[in-house]
């Protein structure tokens, strides 16, 4: 392979690669397991009383309210002697948001089960609904009672109410936080593997076991939660892994996996189609480009057509503008084509569920930003593939040169009802909004509402920003038509503004997800 410089074997980057735990659903009464996990909710208010105080005024004070069980918990909790309720009393449990406690049962030799444990959901949504949040953190926790136990374990978890995207929630939570990705170890560590976990959804009554099998939710969950697997698989891959070459033959894997349309464009196509930007970007890697376009297509009537466009720099050095000193990140830019990896993601999951009236377009524009005798220099103008000229101001402003290119194709196949485009784009963003929400850009307002509920829906936080116009002036070049920058100020603003200069009348929105794709606090990939 040319510049590869990897003695991993390609399954390292393969899509059956992935494990997962099992997950099934059960009525109490069948569930047999090593942990039962009682989701429970917290009081909705707190009590407040008045009383006099030692000069006579009027003090408030405050009554603690702690839950109580109802429905199957309530019957967990009998059967154990009152235990749960005795526990809630004796530590105050409140059961705010990722509260435990856990406990094993002893001398009850007809539960089928060795530990229970009480985990906080928070109080509920506005519509009494459990919140999302808390259903994938409960999931999570229930996972990790037992992932460390070196044999085959089962873990249930018992929910106030299950409804059937609760229960895709859960089963996508449980898969994810199940999973540990042990590629690049000498040896596996038997405390991290899930290969032989069981997650059991333990339901209240025939009404909710119904709603929950009805349509194999439980599957759809997984599939999601493999998909986000693999998504942070790709991610968390060092570059000499995962790279331009590698990543076009995971799309391969996938289109062939699940019967999707796929092109290749390779560097003389990018050429004869005017890639001047893209081109550019890539010119200083020994990894050739791969331009990579997947699609599925329904059965039956189409309705909507959208495309998704990832950006697929599996590792940025910044280039002659070379990321450098404290604080650059350039040990982690493999995560800069998390924007393709969620891409790739998405086509497994759309791949497996097969939405029926939506088709469906995957697009990545795939190179390396590096420095060599052929690299692009600051100062450089480049041609876009709609004939826009871009001077070069800096460097490692790279992966808006990728993307123009490929909007530009997406809105040549004509009739696209939307166009969405993901990128690790600005460090700008970060400063702006942390790690925890992606920014929102969009020249579509009902676009940008359809994707602001969808990630309500999914507990994915964004934030809308604006796109003021007048802040196009700021890329304008004085030699082109355009910079690829647009000044320290603005300036994830500024790069959205470059962006939909190569959209024409398309709805578009962009998702600048430079903070979402890496906890800080996990030390890796999210699968934002």
């Amino acid at each position: 392979m040319v510049g590869s410089t990897s003695s991993f074997p390609a399954s390292q980057v393969s899509v059956g690669n992935l494990r997962r735990p099992q997950v099934t659903a059960a009525p109490l009464d069948q569930f047999e397991g090593d942990v039962l996990v009682v989701g429970v909710l917290a009081p909705s208010a707190t009590e407040s009383s008045v009383e006099k105080g030692s000069a006579g005024t009027d003090e408030k004070s405050s009554t603690i309210k702690l839950p109580t069980l109802g429905g199957l918990a309530r019957q967990v909790d009998e059967s154990l002697g009152g235990l749960l309720t005795d526990v809630i009393s004796e530590t105050k449990f409140s059961g705010k948001p990722g509260s435990c406690e856990i406990m094993r049962v002893i001398g009850k030799p007809d539960l089928r089960f060795k530990r229970v444990a009480l985990y906080g959901l928070g109080e509920p949504d506005d519509d009494g609904s459990l919140k999302v949040s808390s259903v994938q953190q409960a999931a999570s926790y229930a996972v990790s009672t037992v992932k460390s136990l070196k044999t085959k374990a089962t873990v249930g978890l018992l929910l106030p109410n299950w409804m059937a995207t609760t229960a895709v929630t859960a089963s996508d939570s449980a898969t994810v936080a199940g999973y540990a990705d042990l590629r690049f170890k000498s040896e596996e560590d038997p405390e991290s593997t899930s290969r032989d976990l069981q997650f059991v959804v333990v339901y209240n009554d025939d009404i909710e076991g119904a709603s929950i099998l009805q349509g194999d939710k439980l599957m759809q969950g997984s599939i999601i939660g493999e998909s986000v697997i693999l998504a942070k698989e790709l991610v968390n891959a060092p570059p000499n892994v995962v790279n331009p070459v590698t990543l076009a033959a995971t799309a391969g894997e996938l289109a062939k996996k699940h019967r999707l349309d796929i092109t290749i464009l390779e560097k003389k196509d990018c050429e004869e189609r005017g890639m001047g930007a893209y081109l550019g970007v890539a010119q200083g890697s020994a990894y050739p480009p791969k331009f990579i376009h997947m699609k599925y297509a329904p059965r039956g009537d189409v309705k909507k057509r959208i495309v998704l466009i990832g950006k697929g720099l599996t590792f940025d050095s910044g280039g002659y503008n070379l990321k450098a000193g404290p604080g650059s990140m350039i040990e982690l830019m493999k995560f800069d084509m998390g924007g393709a990896a969620a891409v790739l993601g998405a086509a497994n999951a759309v791949g497996a569920l097969q939405p029926p009236g939506v088709e469906v377009h995957f697009i990545i524009a795939a190179c390396e930003n590096m420095i060599s005798s052929e690299a692009y220099r600051p100062g450089d103008v480049l041609k876009a593939s709609n004939g826009k000229t871009i001077e070069i101001g800096n460097t490692d402003a790279e992966g808006r040169l990728t993307l123009a290119d490929a909007l530009v194709y997406a809105d040549s196949l004509g009739n696209m009802d939307y166009i969405v485009d993901l990128a690790t784009l600005t460090g700008a963003m970060i400063i702006s909004l942390g790690n925890d929400y992606a920014g929102l850009f969009s020249s579509d307002d009902r676009l940008a509402d359809r994707i602001s509920s969808s990630a309500k829906r999914v507990g994915e936080k964004l934030w809308r920003m604006p796109l003021p116009p007048e802040y196009l002036e700021l890329t304008k070049s004085k030699i082109a038509d355009l910079k690829n920058t647009g000044g320290r100020a603005a300036g994830s603003i500024t790069a959205a503004l470059f962006l939909k200069e190569f959209v024409r009348n398309t709805p578009w929105a962009h998702l600048d997800i430079a903070g979402t794709v890496w906890g800080e606090k996990e030390g890796g990939p999210t699968g934002w």
